[in-house]
């Protein structure tokens, strides 16, 4: 923390922590929300297909992604999550 003085009146501003090199071996945690309809049966036929994808991707079937609320992206962000994709 920095202290600010303006006016006669000290406040504590945060300091801006400076970037860090990311490790090689470093995945990012993802999150995808997939459309039953849609996404889902391409992820499906991927999997048919033998192709790969990280074991760091976790895919969530939702029967419409037009139904998903904006508090469970928040909550995967709060449960540590790197990244969301949604895909309908």
């Amino acid at each position: 923390m920095v202290k600010v003085a303006e006016a006669g009146v000290q406040e504590e501003v945060p300091s801006i922590e400076k970037p860090h090199e990311t490790p090689s071996d470093w995945e990012p945690n993802i999150l995808a929300f997939a459309c039953h309809y849609c996404a889902f049966a391409a992820a499906d036929l991927a999997g048919v297909m033998r192709l790969s994808y990280p074991a760091s991707v976790k895919v969530v079937r939702l029967p419409c992604t037009g139904k998903l609320d904006y508090i469970h992206i928040l909550h995967a962000f709060e449960k540590g999550v790197d990244g969301v994709f949604v895909a309908g």
